[in-house]
């Protein structure tokens, strides 16, 4: 049985809980058609109210456009689509769809309309209350987002994903609710949503007390947390986690465990999910912000190990 079918009853339901929620903001004005984010142009368009952008790759002569591949890759806490345009364009020259959507509440779909540090700060100020719905409702919008691509794009129903830390945590969330994921590369990343020993993200000497969750918090941890749901997992497809080896705030720790655990009930499972740790140099540290500013040395080879 598809993962996928028992997806559909939990989204209905949420999504009737964040839609009453989102009516009392202004609906935002769906533009599509391409746009140009500093000298990449990609198209920008509509899955119901989630705003996407993708990059098509070029069609070889004889070729038709149908059958592609789709590649989705998201950003982390506080960040837009617009921002990954980079990698968009490096996804779609190996070939592939490569698509971005913003995450619940950021962008386009922030009725606050905040930049990453608001984010930031109202979100680590209770990341259970506030960052569980974040992890969750994005999580089931790539459900949407995929079969919404899938009938519009022409791409294939299997499908590629990877982002970076929080877009990684959903990466990591996704690929145990769907099996038509064919690869994951999620870094600096955590399969664990309690996140033991978070430190805070400013401050990096400081341990981030994690509040507490409301019930709608709540029920997302419950049903989709990866660690909690490690059966989910058996079958995964082959993940690589860019961990950094001196990552406070998304320890290494958290996905280590997950691992261990996973291979307790499934060894092959486990098997599937590689570890690379990015070091510190004498120049460079391998906490998390540095991991991420040193997308040049991981993504190329991330990207082929991914893409091909």
């Amino acid at each position: 049985m598809r993962k996928t079918k028992w997806v559909a009853a939990l989204l209905a339901c949420v999504m009737g809980l964040s839609m009453s929620t989102a009516a009392f903001a202004e609906a935002p004005a769906k533009e599509k058609g391409e746009i140009d984010l500093d000298g990449i142009t990609v198209v920008k368009d509509w899955c119901d109210d989630i705003p996407v952008i993708y990059i098509e790759p070029e069609v070889k002569p004889g070729t038709v456009k149908e059958g592609r591949k789709l590649a989705i890759w998201l950003g982390g806490l506080g960040s837009t689509k617009e921002s990954l345009a980079p990698y968009l364009k490096d996804i779609a020259e190996k070939g592939y769809t490569a698509l971005a959507f913003d995450l619940y509440q950021h962008g386009e779909r922030d009725p606050k309309g905040r930049v990453r540090d608001e984010v930031h700060a109202d979100t680590f100020a209770n990341i259970r209350k506030y960052g569980w719905p974040i992890l969750g409702q994005t999580t089931l919008d790539t459900e949407r987002v995929v079969d919404w691509a899938i009938e519009n794009l022409g791409v294939e129903p299997e499908f590629y994903m990877g982002g970076i830390s929080m877009g990684g945590d959903i990466t990591m969330t996704v690929a145990g609710i769907d099996n038509r994921l064919v690869r994951g590369a999620p870094v600096v990343t955590t399969p664990d949503w309690l996140r033991p020993g978070m430190h805070n993200l400013t401050n990096p000497g400081v341990i981030l007390d994690p509040g507490k969750p409301d019930s709608y918090a709540q029920y997302f941890y419950n049903q989709l947390n990866p660690i909690t749901h490690l059966d989910r997992y058996v079958d995964v497809c082959p993940m690589r986690l860019t961990l950094g080896e001196d990552d406070n705030h998304i320890p290494p720790e958290n996905a280590e465990r997950f691992k261990k655990k996973l291979a307790e009930i499934s060894p092959e499972a486990a098997a599937r999910i590689e570890i690379n740790y990015i070091k510190a140099t004498a120049d460079k540290g391998a906490n998390h912000r540095d991991v991420i500013g040193r997308k040049d040395e991981w993504w190329p080879e991330l990207r082929e190990w991914w893409l091909g």
